[in-house]
Formats: C-alpha cells, sequence, structure tokens
C-alpha cells in the first residue's frame, strides 16, 4: 500500500511541477527585413526535396545490394 501512495505521489508532483516550466523562449524580432522590403521564407529557402531524393535512392540501391547478397549467397549453397 505504501508502495502505490508512494507511486501516486511521485506522478502528482511530477505532473503539478511541470505546469509552470516552458521549454522554448520566443525567438528575437524581426531587425526589419531586406532593403528590398521582401523577407526570405522561414529556412533560408534551403530545398528539400533533392535530398529526400538523394536517401530514398540510396537506401533502394543498399536494398538491392542486400537482396543481390543473398540470393547469391542461396546459389553457392545449392
Amino acid at each position: 500500500m505504501k508502495k502505490i501512495i508512494l507511486i501516486i505521489g511521485i506522478i502528482i508532483i511530477t505532473l503539478f511541477s511541470n505546469m509552470s516550466v516552458f521549454a522554448q523562449q520566443d525567438g528575437p524580432g524581426n531587425p526589419g527585413g531586406e532593403p528590398t522590403g521582401s523577407d526570405p521564407p522561414l529556412g533560408g529557402g534551403a530545398p528539400i526535396g533533392g535530398g529526400t531524393l538523394i536517401l530514398i535512392g540510396l537506401g533502394a540501391a543498399y536494398a538491392g545490394k542486400k537482396i543481390y547478397d543473398i540470393i547469391t549467397e542461396e546459389k553457392e549453397e545449392i
């Protein structure tokens, strides 16, 4: 019984202690933008799609190599 009360007490303390904790602060304000008047997109305009396609291609090549190795290993056993 004491163990259950201790566990419940720890859970309650954990829940209430996290209510006032904020993980992230607000970011700094906008310094005024570019001279042209248009702000760059968030993230700096870095292309994401190209890297994703490269990772998918490398993963497919790796999987193909593993399958090829398994097939050739089975042929050698026969």
